[in-house]
C-alpha cells in the first residue's frame, strides 16, 4: 500500500499557481509595455529604467525574505509575495489606463508607474523561496526532487502563458492595461486559493528557501544541483554560514561567464518588444503591436523551455559544453534577429538566441555549482541569484537607449559579448576532477 503524499494534490496546485501567477503577469506586461509607450509617446528607456529599479529592489530584498523563509511564517511569506504582485500589477495597470485615457501626463505616468512597479520587486520576490521552503520542511528527500522540479517549471510555463494571453485581455474600458489588470485580479484569485487551501500546520522537517532570480521572459528558474539531490534545502548542513570571496578561483570564470551572458540576454529580452514594434511598423496600431511580440516572446520562451525540458536531459549535456553551445546558438540567433525585418526573420531568430541562452543559463549554473564543494554551495547559490538579477539592473534599459540612437549598437554590444565568452570560455570553464 503506497502512503499518502506528504503535500495533497490540491495544494501541490496552489504553490504551482503562486510560482506561475508572477512570470506570467511579467511577460503580459512586457508584450503590452512597447505599445503603451507609443500610445503615450514616452521615451522606450524610461520603461525599461522602471523594469532596472524593479530588478534593483528585488536583488536588495530576494536575500532578506529568503532567511525570513527560514522561519515557520512561509504561508505568510507567500501572500506578502502575491500581495506585492497584486498591487504593484493592479496599480501600474491604472495609472498606465488613466495615461492612456489622457487624465495624467506622461511624466506623471512613468513617475507612478516606477512607484507601483517597485512594490513587485520589493515584496514580490518573498514568495519563492517561502514555497521552497515549504515543499522542504514537509516533504522526505526522496520526494523533495520531484516537487522543487514541478514547482520551478511554473515559472518557464508562466513565460509562455503570459505571452499567449496578453492579446487576448486587451478589452474596453482598459484597452492596453488590460493584461496588468486581468492578471491582478488572476493573483486576488491565487491569494484566495492559498489561503483557503493551504493551512499553515507545523512543518515535518527543518528547512529553508533559497534566493530566487527575478523572473523575466526567456528565463526560467530551476532548482540549484544540490537541490535536486534534497541537501541544499534540509536541515543536514552545517550550522555555520559559509561565506565564499567572489575572488574565489574555483568559481571565479563561471560566475564571470554568467555575468556576460547573463547581461547579453538581458539585453535582447529587453529590446525585443521594441524592435518588433518598430520594424514591422506598428507604431499607430498598439493592438497588432501586443500581438506581434507576445508572439515573438511565445516563440523564444518555448524555444527556452525545448533546451532545458529536452535538449540538455537528452544530450546529457556537461556545465561547459552547456555553456560554450549555448553562446554559440545565442550569437547565430541575435544577429538574424538584428538583420531581420519582417515577424519569422525576427521569430525565427529570437527562438534559436533563446534556445541557445536557454542552454547557457542551466550550464553556467551547474559549472559553478560542481566547482565548489557540498558544504559551500548554499553561498554559490546565493551568488548565482544574485549575477542573474543584477543582469537586469541596467542592461535592458541600455540595450534600448542604444537601441533608440542606433540600432545596430545593440546588436554589436549582444554579439562582441558572446563571442568574447565563447573566446575566452574555452580555455577558462574547466571543472575540477
Amino acid at each position: 500500500m503506497s502512503a499518502a503524499p506528504a503535500i495533497p494534490n490540491n495544494r501541490v496546485v496552489v504553490l504551482f499557481l503562486v510560482m506561475l501567477v508572477a512570470a506570467a503577469g511579467n511577460t503580459a506586461m512586457q508584450s503590452a509595455l512597447p505599445a503603451i509607450a507609443s500610445e503615450l509617446d514616452m521615451p522606450d528607456v524610461w520603461v525599461s529604467l522602471a523594469f532596472s529599479w524593479s530588478a534593483l529592489l528585488w536583488v536588495i530584498t530576494a536575500p532578506k525574505w529568503a532567511r525570513l523563509s527560514d522561519r515557520r511564517g512561509r504561508k505568510q511569506l507567500m501572500s506578502v509575495g502575491i500581495i506585492g504582485f497584486v498591487a504593484s500589477m493592479g496599480l501600474c495597470g491604472l495609472v498606465l489606463w488613466l495615461g492612456l485615457e489622457g487624465w495624467i501626463g506622461p511624466v506623471a505616468t512613468f513617475v507612478l508607474f516606477a512607484l507601483f512597479r517597485s512594490l513587485y520587486g520589493g515584496f514580490g520576490s518573498a514568495a519563492p523561496p517561502a514555497v521552497q521552503a515549504y515543499v522542504a520542511a514537509r516533504t522526505e528527500r526522496e520526494e523533495r526532487t520531484k516537487a522543487l522540479s514541478m514547482l520551478a517549471s511554473s515559472f518557464g510555463v508562466g513565460t509562455v502563458i503570459g505571452p499567449a494571453v496578453a492579446h487576448y485581455l486587451l478589452f474596453p474600458p482598459f484597452g492596453l492595461a488590460g493584461p496588468l489588470i486581468m492578471f491582478a485580479a488572476f493573483g486576488v484569485a491565487v491569494l484566495i486559493a492559498l489561503h483557503w487551501q493551504l493551512p499553515n500546520d507545523t512543518p515535518k522537517f527543518a528547512a529553508r528557501g533559497s534566493v530566487a532570480a527575478y523572473p523575466n521572459a526567456g528565463s526560467m528558474n530551476s532548482p540549484d544541483a544540490e537541490q535536486e539531490d534534497g541537501q541544499a534545502l534540509d536541515s543536514t548542513l552545517p550550522d555555520t554560514e559559509v561565506r565564499l570571496p567572489w575572488r574565489d578561483e574555483r568559481m571565479l570564470s563561471w560566475l564571470l561567464a554568467g555575468l556576460i551572458g547573463g547581461h547579453a540576454q538581458a539585453i535582447l529580452l529587453g529590446v525585443v518588444g521594441f524592435l518588433v514594434r518598430d520594424r514591422l511598423g506598428l507604431h499607430d496600431k498598439p493592438w497588432e503591436a501586443v500581438q506581434a511580440s507576445g508572439s515573438v516572446m511565445l516563440i523564444g520562451a518555448m524555444a527556452t523551455l525545448l533546451a532545458q525540458w529536452g535538449l540538455i536531459p537528452m544530450l546529457s549535456l556537461a556545465a561547459r559544453s552547456s555553456v560554450l553551445l549555448g553562446s554559440v546558438l545565442a550569437l547565430i540567433g541575435v544577429v538574424l534577429t538584428g538583420v531581420s525585418h519582417d515577424f519569422y526573420g525576427i521569430s525565427t531568430g529570437f527562438a534559436i538566441a533563446s534556445l541557445g541562452f536557454g542552454l547557457f543559463r542551466p550550464g553556467f549554473t551547474a559549472g559553478a555549482s560542481l566547482a565548489v564543494r557540498r558544504h559551500e554551495q548554499g553561498d554559490v547559490a546565493g551568488k548565482i541569484a544574485s549575477i542573474n538579477g543584477a543582469a537586469y539592473i541596467f542592461a535592458p534599459a541600455i540595450g534600448v537607449a542604444l537601441f533608440s540612437v542606433w540600432e545596430p549598437a545593440t546588436f554589436l554590444i549582444i554579439g562582441a559579448a558572446l563571442l568574447f565568452l565563447i573566446l575566452w570560455g574555452r580555455r577558462a570553464l574547466i571543472v575540477p576532477a
